[in-house]
């Protein structure tokens, strides 16, 4: 995990954690390639979302692969809580302020990434269920990213 902030409480939206990150501001502003997101994000050249109701098979292909990558990501948060317990919600919630409670979910992803970087196997995994995360909340799609995902989108054709 190679950025990660825990200043937000969890009940915040994904998309409004990515909106208030320096990270979009320099994806906005240098045309470097794409970030997948789901439903809940907004549209934007940078930020590749699925298409709410495809009509054509290349549509399809597009959405299919989206989630494919997509899923990338679930997994990686499954595999984080899965080494550390404490972070899953089958554990309850952390005893502990919302500061140290931050500061224990990023030491949680320091000790990951060592464990990444010397191999150290996962014991056992759990699954990350579909619904661990936020519900989408609809968002208007600008141009530029709606004239980018049909660019992508021609690519399945």
């Amino acid at each position: 995990m190679t950025n990660s902030v825990a200043r937000w409480p969890g009940s915040t939206h994904d998309a409004s954690v990515f909106d208030n990150c320096g990270l979009k501001d320099y994806l906005a502003a240098n045309d470097i390639g794409h970030l997948l997101g789901d439903s809940g994000y907004p549209l934007r050249s940078y930020l590749v979302t699925p298409l709410s109701n495809p009509s054509t098979p290349a549509e399809e292909r597009f959405n299919a692969a989206l989630v494919s990558g997509h899923m990338v990501v679930e997994r990686t948060f499954g595999v984080l809580k899965s080494r550390f317990r404490c972070l899953h919600k089958s554990a309850g919630c952390l005893p502990f302020t919302p500061e140290k409670s931050a500061e224990v979910v990023m030491a949680c992803m320091r000790l990951h990434n060592l464990c990444v970087s010397r191999n150290v196997p996962l014991l056992e995994a759990i699954e990350v269920e579909a619904g661990d995360h936020d519900l989408p909340v609809p968002i208007a799609e600008n141009r530029d990213g709606q004239n980018r995902r049909r660019d992508l989108i021609r690519l399945f054709e």
